[in-house]
């Protein structure tokens, strides 16, 4: 417990499921009696993982407005806040469009900040689904990058909702060459356990995978993503439950998005009222939502949505979509806070070839 924080870096695409991951890990750490934490990262600012994440019992902190490797030195100054909680472990989850995370943010955190944490291995989770989808021959081009550069510098790769997927092998993926390959699911804890003692264990050594990468290239492929997030008040006459508020919002804003040419690469929503909290999360579009939280949760008229989408396409016309959802939503509806944009060129603080 005298002993400096291990820090876990967690990479792979929107929708992987690093975020559950965390939380499922958690709980088995903090089973151990182990002290847990978390740093969240995120182009935009409110993020619903941290919310909920924090909402789940691990203390949380997070970098906002670029990815880690743009905000290097904000990724010190969390880690420094979230180590006076006296962490056994911290786990840091990457933007999902973000890549070169070993040359920017594993070397420089070895190198120059060995006193304040171990670095454990890059792990890079991958959705057997996206896979499929992001190595077709018609996946989008710019998605498609972005995805095979995640996985060329991970030192492990973990292919996650193996309860889902069980025909899924690294074979089935020729793109997915001289990776050390896992099996696994967050949401129901398979291989979870396996997983964080072999990143643990100090026999695999973290950050050894260095991009050769083309940063022109890479601020095409994330300037072709537009960002959402929005954080809303909803006061209801007569009150509704989460699940009777939030489904059928989710449905119009999916069906919206579809008719104006737009792919929801991945959508996050969380409401707060005094009746319980539902989380929901979407990947694609017309799929039906991941849901976490009290579905049986009775009528509130108070609800506090926090909304985050990324989806293809440009910023105004997503932000055009969501506000005339906003709009048909019942009851009085107050916007608190809306930035939608696309991901600015990465300009890495550091980076160690």
């Amino acid at each position: 417990m005298n002993q400096k924080p291990v820090l876990i870096p967690l990479g792979g695409f929107l929708g992987a499921g690093k975020t559950t991951l965390i939380l499922t890990a958690a709980r088995i750490l903090q089973a151990r009696g182990l002290r847990v934490a978390a740093i969240l990262n995120d182009q935009g600012s409110e993020l619903v993982d941290t919310q909920h994440v924090r909402g789940s019992g691990v203390d949380a902190d997070q970098v906002t407005g670029g990815c880690f490797c743009c905000r290097f030195s904000e990724l010190v100054e969390a880690t420094e806040r979230i180590s006076a909680f006296a962490p056994v472990v911290i786990f840091a989850e990457a933007v999902g469009s973000c890549t070169d995370i070993s040359a920017t943010t594993l070397r420089p955190l070895q190198l120059d900040y060995a006193h304040l944490v171990d670095t454990a291995p890059f792990s890079v989770l991958v959705d057997p689904q996206r896979a499929r989808d992001l190595t077709a021959q018609d996946a989008d081009p710019d998605l498609a990058f972005l995805f095979q550069k995640q996985i060329e510098e991970a030192d492990l790769v973990c292919f996650t909702k193996s309860d889902l997927h069980t025909d899924v092998s690294d074979k089935v993926f020729p793109q997915i060459t001289g990776a050390t390959v896992r099996y696994l699911s967050p949401l129901t804890g398979e291989g979870v356990e396996a997983w964080l003692d072999e990143v643990l264990s100090g026999k695999v050594e973290p950050g050894t995978k260095i991009l050769d990468i083309d940063y022109q290239r890479y601020a095409r492929a994330e300037a072709s993503l537009a960002w959402l997030n929005c954080s809303l008040l909803v006061h209801l006459t007569p009150p509704l439950s989460p699940a009777s508020l939030v489904g059928p919002f989710l449905d119009e804003l999916d069906a919206g998005l579809t008719a104006a040419g737009m792919r929801i690469v991945h959508l996050k929503l969380i409401d707060h009222s005094p009746s319980g909290y539902l989380k929901a999360s979407i990947t694609r579009d017309g799929a039906e939502p991941e849901i976490v939280g009290m579905l049986d949760a009775s009528p509130a008229a108070a609800h506090e949505l926090l909304l985050n989408v990324r989806a293809t396409g440009q910023p105004h016309v997503l932000q055009s979509v969501v506000e005339s959802q906003i709009a048909k939503m019942p009851g009085k509806v107050e916007i608190r806070t809306m930035q939608c944009f696309s991901p600015a060129a990465p300009r890495p603080e550091r980076r160690y070839a």
